[in-house]
């Protein structure tokens, strides 16, 4: 029997593997979160802890080896320390979830619920300045506090924007990555994947700057999209330099952690929506498509790696653009949306793309069908998107709080139940 390492690098080689290969939480956009994390444990059997919140935007719960083990899971993330807010996740501490879950949080994350029922994060955890993030009373992740500050077209600055937002690599970050990687490569035989993320040009998420202090220029969701119209050389100076930075920052980790890893997530920003891309192909070639190549150009040409780049939506307009800027792994495969059945995925772009997710749908089927719905699904999408490699099993994006946990149980059973027969 091959490895998990082996069988996924023949998965994204386009080569059939023994079986099809199982993510949960290598990323942050695979993952689940903590409420159901604990409840899947128990289900288990397994023992009952609080959940570590590593990524505390989100509310993911961090998958422990015994899950790994107990579900036959093939990939973990590499990751270092940084969170949304700013502040390390080290230092944990208890915090009761409003849905009375328990877990250990960040030592940054604020634990103390405000007067009007919400929690609120601060940038690296101080509370001496306007929060970043609100958890509404009862909700189950953090929605972005927008802090824009007033602005007009001579004041925006690409090289300001930028230089609260990345960085090269220090000496003790490279170092924390060097001995993750080795441990997790020496201590497993699952595959890795690193968490990189600094290609995600004009990712929505990161735009209004949760994690900086007092963040400059456009920062506001809705003017941050009219500006890359509005504002076209504003936004690809920005692309630029992040671009130039995101490039040095690949050598070093490359110098880090050499070939330990088989795929390197670059990019989050979402491109699609319901009902097709929400960006034209023509503005997708103008602004995104040229530092997308960049990146994707080095990565092919020093490494063994395969490049990761999750957009949510209907991406078949973009698709062959995808594939021409050298992406070679598309996640989560939004198959609610239009044109993104799995099996006419699989025909025209399937030995070019890797999918990555697609194993059932999150918005409705695992959220709120039954369980024979559940399983249903899940055996249709290995049968069509299994045969052959190219394929990783996971979730359509992350697995929510309030999923019943039969559904996760009924997903994981048709998975181990199909997946040594993928297009059977």
């Amino acid at each position: 029997m091959i490895t998990s390492r082996e069988r996924v690098i023949r998965a994204l080689n386009h080569q059939a593997p023994d079986r099809v290969p199982l993510d949960l939480g290598a990323t942050a956009v695979t993952g689940i979160a903590a409420s159901a994390l604990y409840r899947l444990r128990r289900a288990l059997g397994l023992e009952e802890r609080p959940v570590k919140v590593y990524e505390p935007f989100q509310m993911l719960g961090l998958v422990d080896d015994d899950v790994l083990d107990a579900l036959g899971v093939d990939i973990v993330g590499l990751r270092d320390d940084g969170t949304f807010f700013g502040f390390p996740a080290q230092d944990w501490k208890p915090f009761t979830l409003f849905d009375g879950t328990p877990t250990l949080v960040p030592g940054g994350f604020n634990t103390q619920v405000a007067a009007d029922g919400n929690l609120y994060q601060y940038p690296e955890g101080d509370q001496s300045i306007p929060p970043s993030g609100r958890m509404p009373a009862d909700g189950f992740y953090h929605d972005a506090i927008e802090r824009q500050e007033p602005y007009d077209e001579d004041s925006l600055d690409p090289e300001e924007w930028v230089r609260d937002m990345y960085h090269v690599y220090t000496d003790e970050e490279l170092r924390l990555l060097e001995e993750r990687a080795r441990s997790l490569y020496e201590n497993s035989t699952r595959a890795i994947i690193g968490n990189f993320g600094q290609g995600s040009f004009g990712d929505i998420a990161y735009v209004p700057g949760t994690s900086i202090r007092q963040p400059k220029g456009i920062r506001a969701v809705a003017d941050w999209y009219m500006s890359t119209l509005l504002y076209p050389n504003y936004v690809r100076g920005i692309f630029q330099l992040q671009c130039e930075i995101a490039l040095k920052n690949l050598q070093l980790y490359h110098e880090a952690v050499g070939d330990k890893i088989a795929a390197i997530f670059i990019s989050g920003t979402d491109f699609g929506s319901q009902i097709g891309s929400f960006i034209s192909p023509d503005a997708y070639r103008t602004l995104y498509k040229p530092f997308h190549k960049a990146l994707n150009d080095w990565i092919h040409t020093h490494t063994n790696w395969k490049t990761f780049y999750h957009s949510c939506g209907s991406m078949i307009n973009l698709l062959d653009d995808f594939i021409d800027a050298g992406v070679d792994i598309l996640n989560p495969v939004q198959i609610s949306a239009a044109g993104m059945e799995p099996a006419a995925l699989k025909e025209r772009w399937g030995d070019k793309l890797v999918f990555w997710g697609a194993g059932v749908d999150t918005q409705r089927v695992l959220a709120f069908g039954s369980p024979e719905e559940v399983r249903a699904q899940v055996a249709e999408n290995v049968r069509n998107l299994g045969a052959n490699g190219g394929f990783i099993f996971n979730t359509v994006h992350n697995i929510q709080a309030t999923v019943p946990t039969e559904n996760l149980v009924a997903m994981f059973q048709a998975f181990a139940e199909t997946r040594d027969q993928p297009g059977a």
